[in-house]
């Protein structure tokens, strides 16, 4: 270090952008494809950066990343169905879709570089020039790869845990089948909304001929803090949200809440269960709802985040409390009614903020909470939504999505996610 300022030697590494791959795979030589250039030199890949977007998040490992991994604050997730008609065709696509990933998260082109001017290229090249920014991609199965219609598709329906079902109807919900449920799914999270969307926008094109995308949802802004390291944000209601969320440093409450354990097929051991959730906040009515009621309603104060009756966020709700006109937090809050721990069961939320235009049939917004969680057992967020039946806040939520995926252990390099699975 020299009058202040860092040397090169000194200077942090930082991970390779796609236009430094471009350049640096150019000078190695006519010949040399991007994708093998570019994993050689992606081996000084940046260790994960949780304040300038610049990092990249292991995508090998005993678990997919984007489940505990410090949550990124932007999200494209995808559900397709599944118009392979072998199992032959569904290895052959979950292989190609795990190379890709592998790429992507890893700040590289979805594929190998393309010269042919006839052809299309590989990668559809809008992320060249972006950092990686955290780029995560988690893959999850759902019920209807096992069975459709009674048909046993792909001879997987033996291996279907009884738990990966679609979900009951449940409070407060108008479900439209059409953006709900999915044979497969993929979580792209990234600190770069083009980065999440160039990655499920190049899974979708490699599965063309095998899936169909079903729906999918863009968020922006997450909702819950997945490491004790990130500040709790706000949803769209305007108030802290997920304070009491698990998180990655909870070791044994991962490992009794959100890992699926010896109950599950071998295949899924060591992965979890998926439930997302589109919630549409009726935001014109509770924008002309009064601090004192919105606070009443939610349980905590707007400002601090507090729990009624309480000092500071983090501060336990006094359930028991009683001021001059009853429960200081009222017994049809939300806090109260949607504690895990007051019913013996917690699970891991991961959000995303979320604004689709407006509902053109009222002219209001439409925009809310696309809630994601991840439990051992889907009948852990089932139960605590149905504890929500008498929440006052459901006078001003309605769910309009649901769906259900089964999320496989990770892989190693040479496999593919939901090998198990298949073999």
């Amino acid at each position: 270090m020299t009058d202040g300022r860092r040397t090169d030697e000194e200077r942090p590494r930082r991970g390779l952008t796609r236009r430094g791959l471009i350049t640096t795979a150019g000078v190695a030589g006519a010949g040399l494809g991007l994708g093998a250039a570019g994993y050689a030199l992606g081996q000084e890949r940046a260790e994960e950066d949780g304040g300038e977007g610049t990092g990249t998040v292991p995508f090998w490992g005993e678990r997919q990343a984007g489940i505990v991994t410090a949550q990124q604050d932007r999200l494209h997730f995808a559900a397709f169905d599944v118009t392979a008609e072998t199992p032959a065709e569904l290895e052959a696509l979950l292989r190609e879709w795990t190379a890709a990933a592998a790429a992507l998260t890893a700040g590289l082109p979805a594929g190998p570089r393309n010269d042919e001017p006839l052809l299309p290229p590989d990668d559809t090249g809008e992320a060249f020039g972006h950092l990686p920014s955290r780029l995560t991609i988690t893959f999850g199965v759902g019920p209807g790869l096992f069975e459709r219609d009674g048909v046993d598709r792909f001879g997987l329906r033996s291996r279907r845990p009884p738990e990966l079902r679609q979900m009951p109807p449940l409070p407060a919900e108008a479900i439209d089948p059409d953006r709900s449920g999915g044979d497969l799914c993929i979580q792209a999270c990234s600190d770069d909304p083009q980065v999440a969307f160039h990655a499920v926008r190049n899974l979708a094109r490699i599965g063309r001929g095998s899936v169909v995308m079903r729906w999918s949802q863009l968020g922006f802004g997450r909702t819950a803090t997945t490491t004790r390291a990130q500040d709790t944000p706000r949803n769209l209601m305007g108030f802290k949200d997920g304070t009491n969320n698990v998180r990655a440093e909870d070791s044994a409450e991962l490992d009794q809440f959100v890992w699926v354990g010896d109950e599950a097929p071998e295949w899924l051991r060591g992965g979890s269960y998926m439930v997302t959730r589109r919630i549409r906040m009726l935001i014109e009515s509770w924008d002309r709802t009064n601090l004192a009621e919105q606070e009443r309603v939610i349980g905590r104060e707007k400002p601090t985040g507090a729990p009624l009756g309480g000092g500071s966020e983090f501060d336990q709700p006094d359930l028991a409390a009683r001021g001059p006109e009853g429960p200081v937090i009222a017994r049809d809050a939300h806090i109260r009614l949607s504690s895990g721990d007051a019913l013996g069961t917690r699970i891991l939320r991961r959000g995303y903020s979320f604004t689709d235009g407006f509902d053109e049939v009222t002219g209001q917004l439409d925009a809310g909470l696309f809630f994601i969680c991840f439990q051992r057992d889907p009948g852990q967020f089932e139960t605590i939504q149905r504890n929500l039946s008498a929440d006052l806040l459901n006078e001003y939520i309605v769910h309009s999505s649901s769906a259900v995926f089964a999320i496989p252990p990770g892989a190693v390099e040479g496999g593919f996610v939901g090998e198990g699975l298949l073999s």
